[in-house]
């Protein structure tokens, strides 16, 4: 082999392994300010479970500014938030396929746009632009739910379930803000 093909070759492998060990170390960083966090939802035979990171309010005014309204949001930090469940439900009264789904969601002051989407998807956001890495064409459900203000601020961002009177409701809760979202076993 050449001089000059042995010297860039192991100059591109350089290259690859910076590369890589430098996601993995950003990735790590990031963990440290929005942990990753699981919450599994168990009635019967139904089984969700919710993968996504919580990043912390730290004084920032967070819906509107950090996370703006009208514009599609991950729902969390860093990966996109996964949604699993191993039978079908009724979300807001809109069927869902059993299935393992990327959870976004577009905020509004009196409304959200909560989405189910086909795609798995390495991180939330295109490091190109910031903007959510959602590719719209794989969206398997789209409803909306109206906003509820909190009366205490929530410095995590949380996702949680309740059950009341055989009731299911997903709560996504941050700042001052508490998203419940409707949920339905279509068995019985």
């Amino acid at each position: 082999m050449p001089k000059a093909l042995k010297i860039t070759f192991f100059i591109a492998a350089g290259l690859v392994i910076i590369a890589i060990a430098g996601f993995y170390i950003m990735k790590a960083n990031t963990k440290k300010h929005s942990p990753e966090d699981s919450v599994v939802f168990k009635q019967d035979s139904l089984n969700i479970e919710v993968f996504y990171n919580r990043p912390y309010k730290k004084g920032r005014e967070i819906f509107g500014e950090l996370v703006p309204y009208n514009e599609v949001w991950r729902t969390g930090a860093n990966e996109a938030t996964t949604f699993k469940t191993n039978q079908d439900i009724m979300v807001e009264g809109s069927i869902l396929k059993a299935g393992k789904y990327t959870l976004w969601t577009i905020p509004n002051e009196t409304s959200w746009v909560v989405i189910f989407n086909d795609k798995m998807y390495n991180w939330g956001v295109n490091f190109s632009d910031g903007k959510a890495s959602r590719i719209k064409e794989f969206d398997a459900l789209k409803v909306e739910v109206p906003v509820s203000k909190n009366l205490k601020t929530i410095d995590q961002f949380s996702i949680y379930f309740d059950e009341q009177f055989g009731d299911i409701n997903m709560f996504l809760a941050w700042d001052d803000i508490v998203v419940p979202i409707s949920i339905k076993p279509t068995k019985t």
